[in-house]
Protein backbone atom coordinates (compact mmCIF):
# COMPACT_ATOMS: atom_id res chain seq x y z
CA UNK A 1 0.00 0.00 0.00
CA UNK A 2 1.38 3.42 -0.92
CA UNK A 3 1.50 6.23 1.56
CA UNK A 4 -2.02 7.96 -0.46
CA UNK A 5 -3.35 4.58 1.00
CA UNK A 6 -3.75 3.12 -2.87
CA UNK A 7 -2.53 -0.23 -3.09
CA UNK A 8 -0.30 -0.90 -5.85
CA UNK A 9 -0.52 -3.93 -8.65
CA UNK A 10 2.08 -7.02 -7.75
CA UNK A 11 4.52 -7.30 -10.11
CA UNK A 12 3.91 -9.82 -12.96
CA UNK A 13 5.78 -13.50 -12.16
CA UNK A 14 8.22 -14.20 -14.99
CA UNK A 15 9.90 -16.87 -15.27
CA UNK A 16 6.90 -19.91 -14.72
CA UNK A 17 6.54 -20.09 -18.23
CA UNK A 18 10.40 -19.65 -19.84
CA UNK A 19 12.35 -16.39 -20.58
CA UNK A 20 9.24 -15.56 -22.85
CA UNK A 21 6.69 -16.00 -20.81
CA UNK A 22 5.00 -18.61 -22.97
CA UNK A 23 5.56 -22.29 -23.36
CA UNK A 24 8.19 -22.83 -26.06
CA UNK A 25 10.53 -25.50 -27.40
CA UNK A 26 12.94 -24.04 -24.71
CA UNK A 27 11.44 -25.02 -21.32
CA UNK A 28 11.97 -23.64 -18.15
CA UNK A 29 15.92 -23.94 -18.32
CA UNK A 30 16.53 -22.35 -21.64
CA UNK A 31 17.34 -26.27 -23.02
CA UNK A 32 16.00 -28.65 -25.85
CA UNK A 33 12.60 -29.86 -24.64
CA UNK A 34 12.03 -33.21 -24.45
CA UNK A 35 10.21 -33.59 -27.83
CA UNK A 36 13.03 -32.05 -29.47
CA UNK A 37 15.33 -34.69 -28.02
CA UNK A 38 13.41 -37.28 -28.70
CA UNK A 39 13.33 -36.35 -32.05
CA UNK A 40 17.40 -35.83 -32.45
CA UNK A 41 17.44 -39.37 -30.58
CA UNK A 42 15.39 -40.70 -32.90
CA UNK A 43 16.81 -39.54 -36.16
CA UNK A 44 20.46 -40.83 -35.13
CA UNK A 45 18.97 -44.07 -34.22
CA UNK A 46 17.73 -43.91 -37.81
CA UNK A 47 21.07 -42.80 -39.56
CA UNK A 48 22.75 -45.78 -36.96
CA UNK A 49 20.40 -48.35 -38.58
CA UNK A 50 20.95 -47.24 -42.31
CA UNK A 51 24.69 -47.49 -41.96
CA UNK A 52 24.45 -50.78 -39.94
CA UNK A 53 21.91 -51.99 -43.10
CA UNK A 54 24.23 -50.76 -45.51
CA UNK A 55 27.27 -52.39 -43.82
CA UNK A 56 25.26 -55.34 -43.61
CA UNK A 57 24.75 -55.36 -47.47
CA UNK A 58 28.00 -54.71 -48.35
CA UNK A 59 29.34 -57.43 -46.29
CA UNK A 60 26.79 -59.80 -47.79
CA UNK A 61 28.08 -59.11 -51.50
CA UNK A 62 31.25 -59.06 -51.01
CA UNK A 63 30.96 -62.59 -49.48
CA UNK A 64 28.94 -63.16 -52.49
CA UNK A 65 31.50 -62.30 -54.62
CA UNK A 66 34.63 -64.36 -52.19
CA UNK A 67 32.35 -67.38 -52.74
CA UNK A 68 31.89 -66.97 -56.93
CA UNK A 69 35.58 -66.39 -57.05
CA UNK A 70 36.08 -69.68 -54.85
CA UNK A 71 33.61 -71.66 -56.84
CA UNK A 72 35.35 -70.69 -60.31
CA UNK A 73 38.76 -71.62 -58.80
CA UNK A 74 37.39 -74.90 -58.23
CA UNK A 75 35.45 -75.64 -61.31
CA UNK A 76 37.73 -74.63 -63.86
CA UNK A 77 41.34 -75.14 -65.07
CA UNK A 78 42.93 -77.25 -67.76
CA UNK A 79 39.48 -78.82 -67.84
CA UNK A 80 36.14 -77.68 -66.51
CA UNK A 81 34.78 -79.99 -63.43
CA UNK A 82 31.01 -79.46 -63.01
CA UNK A 83 30.00 -77.68 -60.12
CA UNK A 84 28.01 -80.66 -59.11
CA UNK A 85 30.67 -83.02 -59.16
CA UNK A 86 32.58 -80.59 -57.34
CA UNK A 87 30.36 -80.35 -54.60
CA UNK A 88 30.26 -84.59 -54.70
CA UNK A 89 33.96 -85.02 -54.03
CA UNK A 90 34.19 -82.27 -51.45
CA UNK A 91 31.52 -84.53 -49.88
CA UNK A 92 33.53 -87.49 -50.29
CA UNK A 93 32.53 -88.82 -53.53
CA UNK A 94 33.68 -88.35 -57.30
CA UNK A 95 36.23 -90.45 -58.81
CA UNK A 96 39.78 -90.91 -58.14
CA UNK A 97 41.25 -88.10 -60.97
CA UNK A 98 38.50 -85.49 -59.88
CA UNK A 99 39.63 -86.44 -56.00
CA UNK A 100 43.27 -85.12 -57.32
CA UNK A 101 42.38 -82.10 -59.06
CA UNK A 102 40.13 -80.75 -56.65
CA UNK A 103 41.31 -82.23 -53.27
CA UNK A 104 45.24 -81.65 -53.59
CA UNK A 105 45.77 -79.32 -56.22
CA UNK A 106 42.43 -76.28 -56.58
CA UNK A 107 41.51 -76.81 -53.30
CA UNK A 108 44.77 -76.04 -50.84
CA UNK A 109 45.53 -73.32 -53.73
CA UNK A 110 41.82 -71.57 -53.62
CA UNK A 111 42.11 -71.80 -49.72
CA UNK A 112 45.59 -70.22 -49.31
CA UNK A 113 44.26 -67.54 -51.83
CA UNK A 114 41.44 -66.57 -49.47
CA UNK A 115 43.54 -66.74 -46.35
CA UNK A 116 46.12 -64.76 -47.95
CA UNK A 117 44.07 -61.90 -49.02
CA UNK A 118 42.17 -62.02 -45.56
CA UNK A 119 45.16 -61.23 -43.88
CA UNK A 120 46.62 -58.84 -46.30
CA UNK A 121 43.85 -57.00 -46.33
CA UNK A 122 42.64 -56.98 -42.47
CA UNK A 123 46.40 -55.83 -41.61
CA UNK A 124 46.27 -53.32 -44.22
CA UNK A 125 43.26 -51.92 -42.98
CA UNK A 126 44.26 -51.63 -39.17
CA UNK A 127 47.65 -49.97 -40.48
CA UNK A 128 45.64 -47.64 -42.40
CA UNK A 129 42.77 -46.71 -40.03
CA UNK A 130 45.58 -46.77 -36.75
CA UNK A 131 48.35 -44.73 -38.48
CA UNK A 132 45.48 -42.09 -40.84
CA UNK A 133 47.81 -42.46 -43.15
CA UNK A 134 46.66 -43.75 -46.85
CA UNK A 135 50.61 -44.93 -47.20
CA UNK A 136 50.60 -47.00 -44.35
CA UNK A 137 50.60 -50.57 -45.56
CA UNK A 138 52.67 -53.83 -44.83
CA UNK A 139 53.98 -53.65 -48.21
CA UNK A 140 55.34 -50.14 -47.84
CA UNK A 141 56.54 -49.43 -44.61
CA UNK A 142 59.08 -52.34 -44.68
CA UNK A 143 57.40 -55.41 -43.01
CA UNK A 144 56.90 -57.64 -46.12
CA UNK A 145 60.47 -56.74 -47.04
CA UNK A 146 61.35 -57.68 -43.44
CA UNK A 147 59.59 -61.11 -43.88
CA UNK A 148 61.16 -61.56 -47.31
CA UNK A 149 64.65 -60.55 -46.64
CA UNK A 150 64.30 -63.18 -44.00
CA UNK A 151 63.05 -65.97 -45.75
CA UNK A 152 65.62 -65.37 -48.45
CA UNK A 153 68.45 -65.71 -45.94
CA UNK A 154 67.27 -68.68 -44.68
CA UNK A 155 66.80 -70.33 -47.54
CA UNK A 156 69.34 -69.69 -49.17
CA UNK A 157 72.55 -69.28 -46.49
CA UNK A 158 70.73 -71.59 -43.85
CA UNK A 159 69.09 -74.27 -46.51
CA UNK A 160 66.16 -74.06 -44.42
CA UNK A 161 62.24 -74.73 -45.86
CA UNK A 162 59.04 -75.65 -45.02
CA UNK A 163 57.49 -74.71 -42.17
CA UNK A 164 60.62 -73.76 -40.42
CA UNK A 165 61.16 -71.16 -43.27
CA UNK A 166 57.39 -70.11 -42.54
CA UNK A 167 59.10 -69.12 -39.21
CA UNK A 168 61.64 -67.48 -39.88
CA UNK A 169 59.52 -65.24 -42.29
CA UNK A 170 57.23 -64.59 -39.75
CA UNK A 171 59.84 -63.76 -37.29
CA UNK A 172 61.59 -61.50 -39.85
CA UNK A 173 58.27 -59.53 -40.26
CA UNK A 174 57.92 -58.97 -36.35
CA UNK A 175 61.41 -57.93 -36.15
CA UNK A 176 60.89 -55.55 -39.18
CA UNK A 177 57.52 -53.83 -37.37
CA UNK A 178 59.43 -53.49 -34.03
CA UNK A 179 62.44 -51.54 -35.47
CA UNK A 180 60.26 -49.06 -37.85
CA UNK A 181 57.93 -48.26 -34.41
CA UNK A 182 61.11 -47.46 -31.82
CA UNK A 183 62.72 -45.69 -34.67
CA UNK A 184 60.05 -43.72 -35.31
CA UNK A 185 58.85 -42.84 -31.75
CA UNK A 186 59.57 -39.44 -30.72
CA UNK A 187 57.17 -38.81 -27.88
CA UNK A 188 54.56 -40.31 -29.73
CA UNK A 189 54.15 -41.99 -33.31
CA UNK A 190 53.46 -39.78 -36.56
CA UNK A 191 52.07 -41.63 -39.11
CA UNK A 192 54.16 -39.93 -42.02
CA UNK A 193 57.55 -40.41 -40.06
CA UNK A 194 56.53 -44.07 -39.36
CA UNK A 195 55.75 -44.23 -42.97
CA UNK A 196 59.35 -42.70 -44.24
CA UNK A 197 61.04 -44.96 -41.49
CA UNK A 198 59.41 -48.27 -42.67
CA UNK A 199 60.51 -46.96 -46.62
CA UNK A 200 63.80 -47.07 -45.45
CA UNK A 201 64.28 -49.78 -43.86
CA UNK A 202 62.22 -51.67 -46.28
CA UNK A 203 64.66 -50.23 -49.74
CA UNK A 204 67.82 -51.28 -46.95
CA UNK A 205 66.52 -55.14 -46.77
CA UNK A 206 65.49 -55.13 -50.01
CA UNK A 207 69.36 -54.73 -50.92
CA UNK A 208 70.14 -57.02 -48.44
CA UNK A 209 67.85 -59.46 -50.62
CA UNK A 210 69.42 -58.15 -53.64
CA UNK A 211 73.44 -59.25 -52.57
CA UNK A 212 72.23 -62.31 -51.44
CA UNK A 213 70.41 -63.43 -54.69
CA UNK A 214 73.80 -61.95 -56.51
CA UNK A 215 76.05 -63.86 -54.72
CA UNK A 216 73.60 -67.31 -55.01
CA UNK A 217 73.12 -69.67 -57.46
CA UNK A 218 70.91 -68.66 -60.62
CA UNK A 219 68.39 -71.45 -60.01
CA UNK A 220 68.48 -70.75 -56.53
CA UNK A 221 68.04 -67.58 -57.40
CA UNK A 222 65.49 -67.69 -59.98
CA UNK A 223 63.55 -69.68 -56.99
CA UNK A 224 63.88 -67.00 -55.04
CA UNK A 225 62.71 -64.15 -57.51
CA UNK A 226 59.70 -66.21 -57.88
CA UNK A 227 58.66 -66.20 -54.49
CA UNK A 228 59.84 -62.71 -53.94
CA UNK A 229 57.03 -61.59 -56.52
CA UNK A 230 54.31 -63.47 -54.68
CA UNK A 231 53.20 -66.77 -56.50
CA UNK A 232 50.87 -69.56 -55.08
CA UNK A 233 52.01 -71.56 -58.08
CA UNK A 234 52.68 -75.22 -56.68
CA UNK A 235 50.90 -74.48 -53.19
CA UNK A 236 49.83 -77.63 -51.45
CA UNK A 237 48.32 -78.31 -47.85
CA UNK A 238 51.89 -78.21 -46.08
CA UNK A 239 51.86 -74.49 -47.00
CA UNK A 240 47.98 -73.99 -46.39
CA UNK A 241 47.82 -75.03 -42.42
CA UNK A 242 50.57 -73.54 -41.00
CA UNK A 243 48.87 -70.48 -42.50
CA UNK A 244 45.67 -71.50 -41.45
CA UNK A 245 46.88 -72.24 -37.77
CA UNK A 246 48.41 -68.65 -37.41
CA UNK A 247 44.82 -66.93 -38.92
CA UNK A 248 42.63 -68.81 -36.77
CA UNK A 249 44.24 -66.69 -33.62
CA UNK A 250 45.60 -63.64 -35.21
CA UNK A 251 41.81 -62.66 -36.90
CA UNK A 252 40.00 -62.74 -33.79
CA UNK A 253 42.98 -61.32 -32.07
CA UNK A 254 43.04 -58.70 -34.72
CA UNK A 255 39.75 -57.29 -34.57
CA UNK A 256 39.35 -57.73 -30.88
CA UNK A 257 42.37 -55.18 -30.39
CA UNK A 258 40.89 -53.11 -33.07
CA UNK A 259 37.76 -52.20 -30.96
CA UNK A 260 39.66 -48.91 -29.43
CA UNK A 261 40.33 -47.91 -33.13
CA UNK A 262 37.67 -45.52 -33.32
CA UNK A 263 38.87 -43.46 -30.40
CA UNK A 264 42.38 -43.94 -31.51
CA UNK A 265 41.36 -42.45 -34.91
CA UNK A 266 40.39 -39.15 -32.95
CA UNK A 267 44.09 -38.66 -31.25
CA UNK A 268 45.68 -39.15 -28.55
CA UNK A 269 44.93 -36.87 -26.35
CA UNK A 270 40.93 -37.11 -27.23
CA UNK A 271 41.48 -41.31 -27.02
CA UNK A 272 43.14 -40.73 -23.74
CA UNK A 273 40.25 -38.44 -22.66
CA UNK A 274 37.62 -41.00 -23.28
CA UNK A 275 39.39 -43.46 -21.42
CA UNK A 276 41.22 -45.57 -24.05
CA UNK A 277 44.54 -47.03 -23.37
CA UNK A 278 46.01 -45.72 -26.37
CA UNK A 279 50.00 -46.98 -26.15
CA UNK A 280 48.89 -50.37 -24.83
CA UNK A 281 45.99 -50.02 -27.70
CA UNK A 282 48.00 -49.09 -30.77
CA UNK A 283 51.11 -52.00 -30.00
CA UNK A 284 48.22 -54.09 -29.81
CA UNK A 285 46.89 -52.93 -33.09
CA UNK A 286 50.58 -53.03 -34.68
CA UNK A 287 51.48 -55.99 -33.79
CA UNK A 288 48.15 -57.90 -34.94
CA UNK A 289 48.69 -56.50 -38.18
CA UNK A 290 52.42 -57.31 -38.22
CA UNK A 291 51.56 -60.90 -37.72
CA UNK A 292 48.81 -61.06 -40.24
CA UNK A 293 51.57 -59.56 -43.01
CA UNK A 294 54.39 -61.94 -41.98
CA UNK A 295 51.91 -64.81 -42.02
CA UNK A 296 50.55 -64.42 -45.12
CA UNK A 297 53.82 -63.40 -47.08
CA UNK A 298 55.74 -66.51 -45.14
CA UNK A 299 52.94 -68.36 -47.13
CA UNK A 300 53.14 -67.11 -50.64
CA UNK A 301 55.95 -64.31 -50.72
CA UNK A 302 54.71 -60.91 -50.35
CA UNK A 303 52.04 -60.35 -53.10
CA UNK A 304 52.21 -56.52 -53.87
CA UNK A 305 49.43 -53.77 -53.21
CA UNK A 306 46.96 -56.38 -51.69
CA UNK A 307 46.84 -54.55 -48.03
CA UNK A 308 47.59 -51.15 -50.10
CA UNK A 309 44.27 -51.48 -51.91
CA UNK A 310 41.72 -53.45 -50.03
CA UNK A 311 41.29 -50.86 -47.40
CA UNK A 312 40.34 -48.05 -49.44
CA UNK A 313 38.60 -49.60 -52.12
CA UNK A 314 36.20 -51.10 -48.54
CA UNK A 315 36.27 -47.79 -47.27
CA UNK A 316 34.61 -46.55 -50.46
CA UNK A 317 31.79 -49.05 -50.64
CA UNK A 318 30.91 -47.92 -46.55
CA UNK A 319 31.68 -44.00 -46.62
CA UNK A 320 31.83 -42.67 -43.09
CA UNK A 321 31.96 -46.54 -41.45
CA UNK A 322 35.58 -46.11 -40.08
CA UNK A 323 38.14 -48.48 -41.05
CA UNK A 324 36.05 -50.63 -42.29
CA UNK A 325 37.80 -53.68 -41.25
CA UNK A 326 36.01 -57.23 -41.90
CA UNK A 327 34.68 -55.68 -45.22
CA UNK A 328 38.33 -54.86 -45.82
CA UNK A 329 39.58 -58.65 -45.69
CA UNK A 330 36.56 -59.75 -47.75
CA UNK A 331 37.95 -57.27 -50.79
CA UNK A 332 41.02 -58.84 -49.98
CA UNK A 333 40.16 -62.28 -50.48
CA UNK A 334 38.81 -61.33 -53.24
CA UNK A 335 41.17 -59.91 -54.98
CA UNK A 336 43.76 -62.49 -54.38
CA UNK A 337 41.04 -65.24 -55.37
CA UNK A 338 40.41 -63.48 -58.90
CA UNK A 339 44.08 -62.48 -59.72
CA UNK A 340 45.23 -66.03 -58.97
CA UNK A 341 42.19 -67.18 -61.47
CA UNK A 342 43.52 -64.49 -63.55
CA UNK A 343 47.59 -65.06 -63.24
CA UNK A 344 46.63 -69.05 -64.13
CA UNK A 345 44.03 -68.45 -67.34
CA UNK A 346 45.77 -64.98 -68.51
CA UNK A 347 48.66 -66.38 -70.51
CA UNK A 348 47.25 -69.93 -72.21
CA UNK A 349 49.67 -72.62 -71.19
CA UNK A 350 51.56 -70.42 -68.48
CA UNK A 351 50.81 -69.72 -64.67
CA UNK A 352 51.91 -66.37 -63.79
CA UNK A 353 52.64 -65.19 -60.50
CA UNK A 354 49.56 -63.98 -58.37
CA UNK A 355 51.62 -60.93 -57.30
CA UNK A 356 52.36 -59.88 -61.21
CA UNK A 357 48.27 -59.38 -61.49
CA UNK A 358 47.69 -57.68 -57.78
CA UNK A 359 50.95 -55.08 -59.09
CA UNK A 360 49.34 -54.83 -61.91
CA UNK A 361 45.95 -53.01 -60.26
CA UNK A 362 47.75 -52.09 -57.46
CA UNK A 363 50.55 -49.37 -59.28
CA UNK A 364 48.02 -47.44 -61.00
CA UNK A 365 46.21 -46.72 -58.01
CA UNK A 366 49.26 -45.37 -56.05
CA UNK A 367 50.53 -43.79 -59.21
CA UNK A 368 47.11 -41.82 -58.49
CA UNK A 369 47.54 -41.25 -54.52
CA UNK A 370 50.40 -39.75 -54.96
CA UNK A 371 49.42 -37.33 -57.78
CA UNK A 372 46.13 -36.40 -55.89
CA UNK A 373 48.95 -35.54 -52.64
CA UNK A 374 51.07 -33.47 -55.34
CA UNK A 375 47.77 -31.35 -56.09
CA UNK A 376 46.42 -31.04 -52.54
CA UNK A 377 49.87 -30.11 -51.27
CA UNK A 378 50.15 -27.35 -53.63
CA UNK A 379 47.06 -26.25 -52.68
CA UNK A 380 44.74 -28.05 -56.05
Amino acid sequence: MSAGGTATAPPEPTGATGTTGTTGTTGTTGGPSPAASHDAVARLVRVRRRGQARGALVSGVLLAVVLAAFTLSLTTGDFVIPLADVLATLAGGGDAGTQFVILELRLPRALLALLVGGCFGLSGAVFQGLLRNPLASPDVIGVSAGASAAAVLASMVLGLSGLALSAVALSGALLTGAAVYLLAWRKGISGYRLVLVGIGIGTGLSSVVSYVMTRSDVTEAQNAFLWLTGSLNGRSWTHFWPLFSGAVVLLPLALLASRALPALQLGDEAAGGLGARVEHSRLAMLACATALAGLATAAAGPVGFVAFVSPPIARRLLPGRGAALVPSALVGAALVLLADYAAQHLVPGTQLPVGIVTSLVGAPYLLWLLARANRVGKGG
